[in-house]
Order: C-alpha cells, then structure tokens, then sequence
C-alpha cells in the first residue's frame, strides 16, 4: 500500500514539473523576437479585379486590368475604420493617375518593381504607418480599346452559332 502511495506522489510531482516547465518555456518564447515577415504577423488580403483606364489627350487608349494581393500588418489592420480593400483599391487608382509617366502601352516601359514599391509607400503614406509589407501582383494586362472590341464582338455577334439545335416534336 505504501508503495501505491509513494508512487502516486511522485507522479504527480513530476506531472506538476512538466507543467511548471512548459509555462516557463512557453513564456520565454513570446518575450523574444517575432517571427520575420514571411513566418507569421501578417495577413494576406487580395482584391478583387481593377480596370484603370489609360487617358491621353482626352481620349480613352485602352484599360490597364490588375488583381494585387497585400501582406498586412494583422495588428493594425484590426485598429483601420475604414474597409482595407476600399482604401487599397482607392489607393490604385490614385497612385496610377498621379504618375502620368508610367506607360503600359509601351512594351517593356513598365517597370513592375517600381510599380509594386510606390504603391506600397503610397499606401503606408496615406494611413500613416507601415500597414502594408509586400505587394504581389496576382495578374497585370493592358488591353487597347481595338483588342476589347475584337474580344467582345465575336461573342455578341456569334453567340448562337455554338448552341446546339432545339429537339425535334414527333407530333405526340
């Protein structure tokens, strides 16, 4: 009997050991550094698909189309009042309007790096702090105004050639 006694007592003086270690091991983890960038900290948000229109001498030339994603600092983004993506999408728009010197109609005059590092500082400027990290572009197209409609006019035009013929009454 003594022995099941002593045995229970140095069971649960082990398991209260284990414990002890574990919550000061778990607490000397969270007061060192935080993880980089990549490895956690930060949400991922994309938007959805934004046309921005390319004017020249009052005349539509054709539709820069692009879909970003965002690393986002996960703690201020849950103190912003405003939606994230209506300030992200708002941003786009303003950045590519304010900077006449970027042309997409050219081929290779788009320099993707300095798009991607301007539009994160314009951001981080507009909300006053470092709220976004990285951006990455999901998808970038520019269309001219004759490649929309050579697009979108087979598709009105021969929309009924592909269906199939509507079956036959035998009468009954």
């Amino acid at each position: 009997m003594i022995k099941f006694v002593l045995a229970a007592i140095w069971i649960c003086a082990v398991s209260v050991g284990a414990v002890l270690y574990s919550f000061q091991s778990s607490q000397a983890r969270s007061t060192s550094a935080p993880p980089p960038a990549f490895f956690g900290g930060l949400d991922h948000i994309s938007t959805d698909l934004v046309s921005v229109p390319l004017v020249k001498s009052g005349t539509v030339e054709g539709y820069f189309l692009t879909r970003l994603s965002y690393s986002i600092d996960s703690q201020q983004l849950k103190t912003l009042t405003v939606p994230v993506k209506a300030v992200l999408v708002d941003e786009i728009y303003s950045y590519l309007y304010a900077n006449p010197q970027i042309d997409y109609s050219r081929n290779g005059a788009f320099d993707i790096g300095a798009f991607r590092d301007g539009l994160r500082e314009s951001i981080n400027e507009r909300v006053g702090s470092k709220l976004i990290h990285d951006v990455f572009i999901e998808q970038a197209d520019y269309l001219t105004k004759s490649e929309i409609r050579s697009n979108t006019a087979p598709r009105r035009i021969g929309s009924d050639k592909g269906a199939a013929p509507a079956p036959k009454s035998d009468g009954h």
